[in-house]
């Protein structure tokens, strides 16, 4: 498997992840093994909002949002390897939301992340949000 096909395989099982995890569907006990054993000790998650999210905040949002949102689906594309150093990739998405039960608008964004460890297990270290402009957030068949 070459780095863009284990970047994009690891950004689609991950979001796969957010799905079961906000609808409630897989297993409490699959929080550390299919989300946290991915992230670096030192995560560092900067949503739309422009605050800071260390891994100790994220994990306890997650621990109480388990299942809370039955409708909340999530899809991926336009996955860009933009630069690659050794065992580093900063890597590019868009992600598309729909049925955010907190949220009454989509939830569309592209994000910049950071990966350590490539070739042995994919590191999550840092990942950068912002929103789709206006013009595109609704300019998809998955927000249909």
């Amino acid at each position: 498997m070459d780095t863009l096909e284990r970047v994009t395989q690891q950004i689609t099982d991950l979001h796969n992840f957010f799905t079961d995890w906000f609808n409630g569907t897989i297993e409490r006990d699959q929080l550390e093994p299919r989300f946290l054993s991915n992230l670096d000790s030192n995560f560092v998650l900067i949503p739309p909002e422009g605050h800071i999210l260390l891994r100790p905040t994220l994990e306890d949002s997650f621990v109480l949002g388990y299942g809370t949102n039955p409708n909340f689906q999530t899809h991926i594309r336009d996955v860009m390897v933009r630069h690659e150093v050794g065992n580093c990739v900063i890597a590019t998405y868009t992600e598309w939301q729909r049925g955010a039960s907190h949220s009454g608008y989509a939830n569309n964004g592209r994000a910049t992340s950071v990966f350590m460890d490539i070739d042995d297990h994919v590191n999550w270290r840092h990942v950068h949000e912002t929103w789709l402009p206006n013009s595109l957030q609704n300019n998809t068949e998955f927000n249909s």
